[in-house]
């Protein structure tokens, strides 16, 4: 069986024996544990009997290639076990998703769900993990022998002469520590399995959801998986540390691209500096844990400006806001705005400083036992008393707790921060009185990212201020005297920020 290969056979239907979903009147009878054969592509030419007999000979055997245990199996077992413990009397699914069609016969680069690769601590594509009280076991795809059939040369999709080769099940078992077992099994498992104790994180994978009657606990499951992501490990917190390492130095290669252009007199493109930062984050991690904002001038005004089709023009900002995904999946998530040709306007520099120390008032109120909406309003309370002291907002909305309170979010828009992990923006399922009216602990990660954004069309900022986009983002871990800052090596004053644009440093 195949889950939802986009170069494959689809899926069998459910066969007749399937006693929660019967097959439609036409559908042809099959069964759900046989393999179909490797489609084959429109252009491609079908292989002779006399080929196929030739590919399947001639093969020295498949050595193994597991290593030691990987250093995430213990807290991946550990997190499985709090999910069960969490969850008695219940048998829980979570799957990591299918490759996902982009156009055609081409898929996107696969990444599994979060909570899948939390739990498992690996990126397997269409691989189920079930639990219940006692027992764990790993579902995935087990490679064919090269000897019994045609998947190594044909199967575009999961053939190792087209993607590589694939980890045995066995040598899943071994690093991962966990038992394993063939996909196809997965299913039949499925549909034994009784109704009213099995839930499902669903959404990931169609073939799962199908089987599986919807459970009213399955949203609770989505939650309790969130809830128990806030607080990260000492192996996250490493890893978090590691992206935002790499992270800081695509910062870095974007700075001497910048310097570069200066020194030549060129204008260089918002596509120039993504693909600088990406080629950091491909060589060194996974991916960007999100698509780049690489933003200049008045397109720095649109939060989520990632189309990046503009050009860097002497006199204005840059405002860049990239992470690198590690290979294990964690994301940074930092922001600088710096100027294109090395100085600040005065006008620059005035929104610059408002938004730093707006970002200096939340740190001072980072800290263990603190609600976590209290960064939230040191920096929303800078922002208002600069703004009303220019002039854009009546001095009543300097009060952000007045009938006023909320005017200065004309200008910035989003909240100053959100919590950090294996998705830029984690943990977004959790309940609101365990996240945003929640309390800060060691091991929470989160950004501090206040801003301001000036219009280009606003007319109740001065023409001075229009087409100004500002924000300063660092990602910090909470500890038991304070917090950390992972990102502090990238300067943040106007100052440091003109000497390091002069001379980056890797």
């Amino acid at each position: 069986m195949v889950f939802h290969g986009h170069m494959t056979a689809d899926p069998a239907p459910a066969t007749s024996t399937d006693r929660r979903h019967p097959p439609a009147p036409d559908a042809a009878p099959t069964t759900s544990t046989e393999p179909r054969p490797p489609a084959t592509a429109s252009h491609d030419s079908e292989p002779s009997a006399a080929l196929v007999e030739f590919m399947r000979q001639g093969w020295a055997p498949r050595t193994s290639d597991a290593g030691p245990v990987a250093a995430v199996a213990r807290y991946a077992a550990r997190r499985r076990r709090a999910l069960q413990h969490a969850l008695p009397g219940r048998t829980i699914v979570v799957p990591a998703g299918a490759p996902k069609t982009r156009n055609n016969d081409v898929a996107y680069p696969f990444r599994a769900s979060s909570d899948f690769w939390w739990l498992v601590g690996a990126n397997l594509p269409d691989a189920v993990l079930v639990l219940d009280d006692t027992d764990a076991v790993l579902y995935a795809r087990a490679p064919k022998s090269r000897h019994d059939s045609d998947e190594f040369f044909r199967d575009r999709q999961y053939g190792e002469l087209w993607t590589g080769p694939q980890p045995s099940l066995r040598d899943l078992e071994r690093q991962l520590d966990i038992a394993t077992a063939p996909l196809e099994e997965c299913i039949e498992r499925l549909q034994r399995s009784e109704e009213s104790r099995t839930v499902v994180l669903r959404g990931h994978d169609p073939r799962v959801d199908a089987v599986v009657p919807p459970h009213p606990d399955d949203r609770s499951l989505a939650t309790l998986l969130a809830e128990l992501r806030l607080l990260k490990d000492d192996w996250e917190i490493a890893e978090l540390t590691t992206a935002a390492d790499a992270t800081i130095r695509g910062f870095a290669d974007v700075a001497r691209e910048i310097r570069a252009a200066a020194e030549r007199d060129v204008d260089i493109s918002e596509r120039w500096v993504d693909g600088t930062f990406w080629r950091r984050a491909r060589a060194e991690g996974n991916d960007v844990g999100y698509p780049t904002i690489a933003a200049a001038g008045p397109h720095a005004c649109v939060l989520h400006w990632t189309r990046n089709d503009g050009l860097l023009h002497k006199g204005q900002l840059l405002l860049l806001d990239a992470g690198v995904e590690t290979r294990h999946g964690y994301t940074a998530d930092v922001t600088r705005t710096m100027p294109i040709s090395g100085a600040f306007t005065e006008a620059q520099r005035q929104v610059y400083q408002l938004v730093l120390a707006a970002q200096e008032a939340a740190f001072a109120a980072l800290k263990p036992g603190a609600a976590f909406r209290d960064y939230y309003r040191a920096a929303a309370a800078v922002l208002a008393q600069g703004l009303a002291d220019w002039g854009l907002l009546p001095a009543s909305a300097a009060d952000i707790d007045g009938p006023h309170g909320d005017l200065h979010r004309r200008y910035t828009l989003h909240n100053p921060g959100h919590m950090l992990g294996l998705d830029v923006h984690d943990c977004a399922a959790a309940r609101r009185n365990r996240y945003h009216d929640g309390f800060l602990e060691p091991g929470h990660v989160l950004t501090v990212e206040p801003g301001l954004y000036f219009q280009p069309d606003d007319l109740t900022v001065p023409p001075e201020l229009r087409g100004i986009g500002v924000r300063i983002e660092d990602d910090v871990v909470i500890t038991p005297g304070g917090y950390r800052n992972l990102t502090a090596a990238l300067p943040r004053h106007p100052d440091e920020l003109v000497r390091w644009l002069a001379q980056p440093t890797p």
